[in-house]
């Protein structure tokens, strides 16, 4: 089932920080689309929710150096 969140994403300083965020999202399972804003500290996600969950894509942004808290 296809779903959207967005997501908290904190300790992003550049467009490179977006660009690495992005790339990280996109290659997980399950994920069809990923928007990240330096300006908004926030990544939407498109995923199919039965391929990955909201606490996975968590994961995947603190895994990459980044905090990720929920909201």
């Amino acid at each position: 089932m296809k779903q959207q969140v967005s997501i908290d994403v904190q300790g992003m300083t550049c467009q490179g920080c977006v660009a690495s965020v992005t790339r990280i999202l996109k290659a997980a399972p399950g994920v069809t689309d990923a928007v990240v804003s330096l300006e908004r500290h926030e990544a939407r996600i498109d995923f199919e929710a039965d391929q990955i969950s909201v606490a996975d894509l968590r994961q995947a942004v603190i895994d990459a150096g980044y905090e990720s808290v929920a909201s």
